[in-house]
């Protein structure tokens, strides 16, 4: 059994789309371990998102990750990090697969509504940052 990340992002959260979120997850097989609710700090989000503290996007996204709560969730089961991606669907919602989270709910590349871990390695980093 794998165990991965997920964050539910500041504009779900505002959208109310937490239940429905968790829902999609939990009708896939996997299981809910652990989850808060948490305002975030500049901090956390640069230990989170290290790779893209240069990239030109990272002050928009910080300023995103800071507009409200996030939903922090720990996610298990079968190959949990490859179907939550496959759950999560493209960054860009309007190239997502239709049915996944992202198509259904999202709204741009930053406005997308989930986190997902991107394979084994990060999810376990990316956990030990937020648990």
């Amino acid at each position: 059994m794998e165990k991965t990340l997920v964050l539910i992002k500041p504009d779900a959260v505002k959208r109310g789309l937490i239940g429905k979120i968790l829902s999609i997850y939990e009708e896939n097989g996997l299981s809910i371990c652990r989850l808060y609710k948490k305002h975030l700090n500049k901090e956390l989000l640069a230990k989170h998102y290290e790779e893209h503290i240069h990239r030109d996007f990272y002050p928009s996204l910080v300023e995103f990750m800071l507009e409200d709560e996030v939903v922090v969730v720990e996610i298990q089961g079968d190959k949990a990090v490859s179907l939550v991606r496959e759950i999560n669907g493209a960054t860009n919602p309007s190239k997502a697969r239709p049915c996944t989270i992202r198509y259904i709910y999202g709204e741009s590349v930053q406005r997308n509504v989930v986190h997902g871990s991107a394979d084994l390695e990060d999810a376990k980093r990316e956990l030990s940052i937020w648990f």
